[in-house]
């Protein structure tokens, strides 16, 4: 004979649950909620990994805007001389002197892939700090806006777009001077005693900060466009089954009894 439902009583699937609760026995109710917090649990660290890609990459890009070690060159003839080139200032080391260092006096007089990289390494940083802050904003495990899970959908595929921007950016001006160096250095117009300039350690690190802003994005806009597996409020969900079930255990069916 199957057991009618009170109104007032827990409920059958709560039953259930405080049955499983009790015996350790998993139920349906029980392997859902589980499901459920580990999906959430994969959610909020794939947002989280996504989010600190992104940052390490925007580190990053500032130190390779400002680094003067696009270019380095070393002479054969005086082998305790070393020049250096970036995108503000050329530097020369030389082991009695030490390190000095001239800025560029003409942005116009600059050769065109410095000129424009100035330009796309400044929008880099500049959609790095707005991806960040739009990202942040729509982590799922700040409480922040919870009540508007599209609004922080909508934050994090944003967040995660303007990363994309952000690499793109990066890697465009990196990439560019490379190609120029490799050019000039296979140039044979060019004396065979001429020295030639070569990549910098400042090229390597904007291509590892343009992949990780790119990387950074894809992981925060896959995991805005998967389907949630379930509200903000599950976890209050099973936190209220359980109160309901320290009242079933005390002989009360209703807390507000």
């Amino acid at each position: 004979m199957a057991k009618a439902y009170i109104p007032g009583s827990i409920g059958p699937k709560r039953s259930h649950y405080c049955e499983a609760r009790k015996t350790g026995t998993p139920t349906g109710v029980a392997k859902v909620v589980r499901l459920v917090a580990m999906a959430l649990v994969f959610r909020v660290a794939t947002q989280l990994v996504g989010l600190s890609v992104s940052l390490l990459g925007w580190v990053l890009s500032i130190i390779t805007t400002y680094l003067p070690h696009w270019k380095n060159l070393n002479l054969d003839l005086n082998e305790m001389e070393n020049w250096t080139m970036g995108l503000w200032q050329v530097c020369v080391v030389q082991e009695e002197v030490g390190r000095q260092c001239k800025d560029f006096e003409s942005f116009l007089a600059l050769p065109a892939e410095l000129r424009i990289s100035r330009i796309l390494m400044f929008l880099s940083n500049g959609l790095g700090l707005l991806g960040l802050l739009a990202s942040g904003f729509g982590l799922d495990c700040l409480r922040v806006g919870e009540t508007r899970p599209g609004l922080k959908k909508g934050l994090r595929i944003l967040g995660g777009t303007v990363f994309w921007a952000a690499g793109v950016a990066t890697l465009v001006p990196v990439s560019w001077v490379a190609h120029v160096t490799v050019q000039e250095f296979w140039d044979e117009t060019m004396p065979e005693i001429m020295p030639r300039w070569e990549f910098g350690e400042a090229l390597f690190l904007g291509w590892s900060a343009g992949f990780s802003l790119l990387l950074g994005g894809c992981l925060l806009n896959c995991v805005a466009c998967t389907t949630q597996a379930a509200p903000a409020p599950g976890p209050y969900a099973v936190a209220e089954m359980q109160i309901q079930c320290l009242y079933l255990e005390n002989g009360t069916a209703d807390p507000r009894v």
